[in-house]
């Protein structure tokens, strides 16, 4: 079996329980069962991201049973059903975990989910089809040099502080097909302008998310690179689209902006100029995009396929989000 093959073997394991549970009516196939982008790519001793496949698959409905599930040291796919209200904590995830939630209605609330703390390493870790809101700090942050990531259909918005956090040296992340509304800071990477270890590493693809309204980091880049921003739909974002700082390394390739005046940024605040390839971006009712230097090529890591930037706004609205997980195939 190929290694691809059986990365798709082990990640469509991760949703068997919700399939039993969810009529396949409910589903659609708009993305693979098995991560893609840097999330996909073999590297520090990790052969792609496959979570909790292989473990025991439960289902949780309290914030207890969950912060207990995504602490323990063994692998775990972890359905959410229903809402889950977690208070104002940030449950800490360890490796070898898939967290997906049950059907579109399945919600984290009231908190958030940090992916690894300075001494239990949050790996190979998978969350999908999982509604966050009123998170009293990040919705999720990935950090303390997490690596091999995949967040993907998720529902982000009322949060505190950001949505979606990646920062100390935290690294081979995908971020795809997620709805980000309702807030102003979406997804920061990098932790600081003094934060130079995370030079070297940061490492994450962000694809097909829908930015809708919010008003800034789709993403904020600091030391990054590559950083591949491709196929997103940025609509309305009143303060900016991607901003590279920090001499951070970013591609910024074939996404939709509309009515979005500053849709990409070489330094942004303090912080000073990263570098930015943009290519095969459509700037409908948009600023002109600041471009600097040059950046590592992500093709060096992975293969991928563009979506026709015009067609972005459909595919996306129509893709991101809960309730919208392809099934896995027999």
């Amino acid at each position: 079996m190929s290694p691809v093959n059986r990365r798709r073997l082990l990640a469509g394991t991760a949703l068997a329980a919700v399939a039993a549970t969810v009529p396949r009516a409910a589903w659609a196939a708009s993305a693979l069962d098995v991560a893609d982008g840097f999330a996909g790519v073999n590297a520090l001793g990790q052969n792609g991201t496959t979570g909790g496949a292989g473990g025991q698959a439960v289902t949780v409905t309290t914030a207890d049973a969950l912060a207990d599930y995504v602490g323990r040291k063994e692998p775990y796919v972890i359905s959410v059903s229903g809402r889950v209200a977690v208070g104002d904590d940030m449950l800490t995830v360890v490796a070898n975990k898939t967290i997906v939630g049950v059907g579109p209605t399945a919600e984290i609330t009231g908190g958030g989910l940090q992916l690894g703390s300075t001494t239990r390493p949050g790996n190979n870790v998978i969350i999908r089809n999982l509604r966050f809101t009123n998170a009293s700090d990040d919705s999720i942050s990935v950090t303390n040099s997490a690596h091999h990531v995949w967040i993907d259909h998720c529902d982000l918005s009322d949060g505190y502080d950001g949505l979606l956090d990646i920062k100390r040296n935290s690294d081979y992340v995908t971020v795809s097909w997620n709805h980000f509304h309702d807030h102003s800071k979406a997804a920061l990477l990098g932790h600081s302008d003094t934060y130079t270890s995370d030079r070297g590493r940061l490492r994450v693809t962000y694809h097909h998310n829908f930015f809708d309204g919010t008003d800034q980091r789709h993403p904020r880049v600091r030391f990054g690179e590559p950083v591949h921003v491709y196929n997103n739909y940025y609509r309305g974002n009143s303060l900016y689209g991607v901003a590279s700082t920090m001499d951070a390394g970013v591609v910024v390739e074939g996404n939709y902006f509309e009515n979005v005046a500053h849709p990409i940024l070489s330094g942004y605040d303090k912080s000073g100029p990263g570098r930015v390839v943009e290519r095969n971006n459509v700037y409908a009712g948009s600023g002109a995009p600041e471009t600097l230097g040059a950046v590592v090529e992500p093709r060096t890591y992975y293969g991928y396929a563009l979506d026709d930037p015009a067609s972005v706004p459909r595919l996306v609205t129509a893709g991101a989000g809960v309730g919208r997980v392809g099934l896995p195939t027999a």
